[in-house]
């Protein structure tokens, strides 16, 4: 008896490692979800999670998340969760969100899918939710984020895990679960904002899919096959660094935070005593803490010349707002 399809058995291996360490810390029976958008990518995920779930001893269920981005974006929904079901998976849940909010559409759409897996992973005493994001995902992600002059936080990716989120499939090629989905007769979604567009700069998922159809395509004839894997190679090498300076930076922010002062601000002393990657580490992360979105390195670079280049400057502009530093302390500056 022959074995299952190649691609196939490629994406179950992937999520068979993901769910037998998940069993092992687990209850018999728990249950996991997957995020189903209907997509190649998660339907072929969905697939193997309903497959390999119940042999190392999980349930597996699926949320589908409605953005109501597009017209039909709740028949589209509805086709993922019924393919869903088809495949065995239970619970299977639709929930519809509104995106609303700062940061751009795709921004808020990614914090509303967030949150309400979430609600459901919570509700229904969810171990884990699988997203299916692939090895191009994490190549385009890398890219993009050099494009940027982003720093290492964003050149490292996209994690494998974080709290309750898995990301199963980020050694496996796209290629692979369209393949997957082809040899076991499912029908994915084929979303139109991943085909680029034509026009100005149409946000950042025009951005991925001009990345995705004409960027790596030239990159891979220019230098040879292996990009997207070197690219993806690259954020696994750079995420263990990456998360030792984030813990670093948490102390240091903590440090910065005690001793009088308004609650919140930052002691320029112990910053300036601080590396420079570990502070303007620390500095992002508390632009974030202050309700400042998402600051680029222009921003925290600012903020740090406050801290440890001050002449005498004024505020520095960040997105949403200014940060001062008064009486040798940095906090946001709520006369504006």
């Amino acid at each position: 008896m022959s074995g299952p399809h190649p691609a196939v058995a490629v994406v179950r291996s992937a999520v068979r490692a993901e769910l037998t360490l998940l069993a092992a810390g687990a209850d018999d029976g728990a249950l996991v979800l997957v995020a189903c958008s209907g997509g190649a990518d998660s339907l072929a995920l969905a697939a193997a999670a309903a497959f390999v779930a119940p042999r190392v001893g999980l349930r597996a269920g699926a949320v589908v998340v409605d953005h109501r981005l597009l017209a039909g974006s709740a028949d589209v929904a509805a086709r993922a969760a019924d393919q869903c079901r088809d495949l065995g998976l239970s619970p299977v849940e639709v929930v519809a969100t509104t995106v609303g909010g700062s940061g751009g559409p795709e921004a808020a759409a990614r914090m509303g899918r967030y949150a309400a897996l979430a609600d459901v992973a919570d509700r229904y005493r969810a171990v884990a939710v699988l997203l299916g994001h692939t090895l191009d995902d994490q190549a385009e992600t890398v890219l993009l984020g050099l494009a940027r002059g982003s720093g290492a936080r964003s050149l490292a990716g996209m994690p494998a895990r974080r709290g309750l989120l898995r990301r199963p499939l980020l050694g496996v090629r796209r290629a692979q679960t369209l393949e997957a989905c082809e040899a076991q007769g499912l029908v994915p979604w084929h979303d139109p904002t991943n085909t680029p567009a034509d026009g100005p700069d149409l946000g950042e998922a025009n951005r991925r899919a001009v990345v995705r159809h004409e960027v790596l395509p030239v990159l891979e004839r220019a230098l040879g096959p292996g990009v997207a894997l070197a690219l993806a190679r690259t954020a696994d090498q750079l995420r263990a660094d990456t998360e030792v300076l984030e813990d670093l930076a948490d102390q240091l922010l903590a440090a910065a935070r005690e001793g009088g002062g308004p609650v919140g601000a930052l002691d320029v002393v112990r910053l300036g005593a601080a590396p420079e990657a570990v502070r303007r580490r620390a500095l992002h992360a508390a632009l974030a803490g202050w309700g400042f979105g998402a600051p680029h390195a222009v921003h925290v670079e600012a903020v740090d010349a406050l801290a440890v280049g001050w002449r005498g400057q004024g505020a520095a502009a960040v997105p949403g707002g200014s940060v001062v530093r008064r009486y040798g302390r940095l906090a946001p500056d709520v006369s504006t």
